[in-house]
């Protein structure tokens, strides 16, 4: 929780100091500029992310092969394209190197394999408990109340 309200806090007064020095270097105009260029690019790139990531992912269903990656990789893409939107210099770079394509595969690579670890955790977990039996629903030494029987069902007219 830390680390986030530090990130939260921090991060503002980075870009804050960053956009200083940009616009102390080439002028407060000039850099306002490229900060407002910069979320019309985020804007552009979100609205066409998503087109692109959806015909990818019915290509690669209509080849027979799971779209994992695609669908990955369209999710850097809107990610890179709401870094954009935010105002700041820094969250500008963060967005332009994911929309990069090397990048952007190493970080859907790095996401898979995490979500692909995580699983197999999960399924671990589930198999020591399904070694070790069901929980009992019931107290020791009653049985649950089981009738057997048959059913038909028939309609009225």
């Amino acid at each position: 929780m830390r680390p986030f309200l530090l990130l939260f806090v921090l991060f503002p007064v980075l870009e804050l100091f960053v956009f200083v020095k940009v616009a102390g270097a080439i002028g407060f105009f000039p850099a306002l500029l490229l900060v407002i260029l910069g979320s019309m690019l985020g804007v552009f790139v979100l609205r066409i992310a998503g087109l692109a990531t959806a015909l990818r992912a019915r290509e690669s269903l209509n080849r027979g092969e799971l779209p994992a990656q695609t669908m990955l990789e369209g999710l850097m893409l809107a990610l890179a394209g709401g870094l954009l939107i935010l105002p700041g210099f820094v969250t500008d770079v963060l967005g332009l190197i994911m929309l990069l394509p090397i990048s952007r595969r190493l970080l859907a690579n790095k996401m898979r394999q995490r979500a692909e670890e995580q699983a197999i955790r999960q399924r671990a977990f589930a198999d020591d408990l399904q070694a070790r039996g069901p929980a009992p629903r019931e107290p020791l030494g009653r049985e649950p109340n089981v009738i057997e029987g048959e059913f038909e069902h028939r309609d009225s007219k």
